[in-house]
Formats: C-alpha cells, sequence, structure tokens
C-alpha cells in the first residue's frame, strides 16, 4: 500500500483528524457525540475526527467501530 494517511492533532482546539483517501465527501455522527465519521457519496469511510479527545481519558481503552454505510 503505497497510500499516505493524513494525521493531524491540534492540541488547542483539542482535536484530531485522520483522512485515509483526500476525495469529497461530509462528516456524519457516530454513536459517540465526539466522534464524527467522513463518508464518501458511497458511505465509505475516508476518515474521521475526534472532538475534546482529552476528555476521552478514562480507565479503559476508547474504542469505537466505524462501518461502511448500506445503500
Amino acid at each position: 500500500m503505497n497510500e499516505a494517511i493524513k494525521v493531524w492533532y491540534d492540541k488547542d482546539g483539542d482535536y484530531l483528524g485522520v483522512i485515509f483517501d483526500r476525495k469529497a465527501g461530509h462528516f456524519k455522527e457516530t454513536a459517540n457525540e465526539c466522534v464524527m465519521e467522513k463518508v464518501d457519496s458511497d458511505g465509505n469511510v475516508i476518515g474521521f475526527s475526534i472532538l475534546k479527545i482529552s476528555a476521552l481519558k478514562e480507565d479503559k481503552p476508547f474504542s469505537i467501530e466505524l462501518k461502511k454505510q448500506s445503500i
């Protein structure tokens, strides 16, 4: 795999972003109010963002599943 994955963290904004594929898409809500997934027009997950990432410090690991949407 020779594709770059873009990851960035903004400490002041308390924001983490990850983009797997740089193409048109939109962000939508997930089961966790802090996590947004970016999907393309076919429903494929092409990235995600986590707002207030520092608030996710817990005793247990943070986990969320992002799935391809059925069309």
